[in-house]
């Protein structure tokens, strides 16, 4: 599967610059939100290639629209990375639950970003 469109999720507008400055030389189409709710309307309307998300959101965070995209069945198969500046064993442990495929820890390097995107390609 090629990955012809990302989803960038993050309540900061620093982080979604990195973020877009990491995914910027794939070729993909970019489409960034600031909230969990914004990330599950986008996952449906958008059916983006793989997305990646924050935990730590106002209103509906990480986990939550993690869960709302896999119980979907229209987008129940895409993949989610969290990258959150939450690092302990039980997110990850957390996160994992939730439905998401993989966990970046911020700060976070152009080649993981890269590296995890291309594991779904």
């Amino acid at each position: 599967m090629a990955i012809n469109k990302i989803l960038l999720v993050d309540d900061s507008p620093a982080q979604l610059d990195a973020l877009k400055e990491a995914v910027s030389g794939l070729g993909a189409k970019v489409i960034t939100v600031t909230c969990g709710e914004d990330a599950v309307n986008k996952a449906i309307s958008e059916k983006p290639d793989i997305i990646l998300m924050d935990i730590i959101m106002d209103g509906m965070d990480g986990y939550n629209a993690c869960r709302e995209i896999v119980k979907n069945e229209d987008t129940k198969d895409i993949p989610i990375v969290f990258v959150s500046t939450k690092n302990q064993r039980a997110d990850r442990m957390w996160a994992e639950r939730q439905g998401a495929r993989a966990f970046i820890t911020k700060p976070f390097t152009k080649e993981q970003i890269v590296g995890e995107i291309t594991k779904y390609a």
